[in-house]
């Protein structure tokens, strides 16, 4: 007997055991919570929770922006040392023209710190 082979059942069978995968330690996890955990409804269970405290005051309140600019120069010099990566894997096998555009970008990233040092915004306060 010949049975035709069907391209996507191989894929739906995958699909299904993925999804098995994610859903089954969930659903043993609320059956096991349904049959074990106590129902303890009470004030102090259905409270807010948020680190542990309890808020007091008003939520707006007003930070000084350079916060965010510490912040937005962090991220910055972070992500220009993530280019940085690639030219210190293939550091030995670049040519002159590699060379050239590594030393202006880091020319860029240390005349952007000094700019930053001497604005002060790198000075906590």
């Amino acid at each position: 007997m010949f049975v035709e082979y069907n391209p996507y059942l191989f894929v739906i069978v995958l699909l299904a055991a993925a999804v098995a995968f994610a859903v089954g330690p969930l659903a043993l996890a609320w059956l096991w919570a349904k049959k074990y955990s106590p129902n303890k409804p009470g004030q102090d269970k259905n409270a807010t929770y948020e680190c542990g405290l309890e808020s007091k005051g008003d939520a707006w309140i007003q930070f000084k922006s350079e916060y965010y600019l510490y912040g937005i120069i962090f991220l910055i010099f972070d992500v220009e040392t993530i280019f940085l990566l690639p030219f210190a894997v293939a550091f030995t096998g670049l040519g002159v023209g590699a060379f050239v555009s590594l030393m202006v970008f880091l020319f860029l990233l240390v005349s952007g710190l000094a700019w930053a040092w001497m604005k002060g915004v790198l000075t906590w306060k």
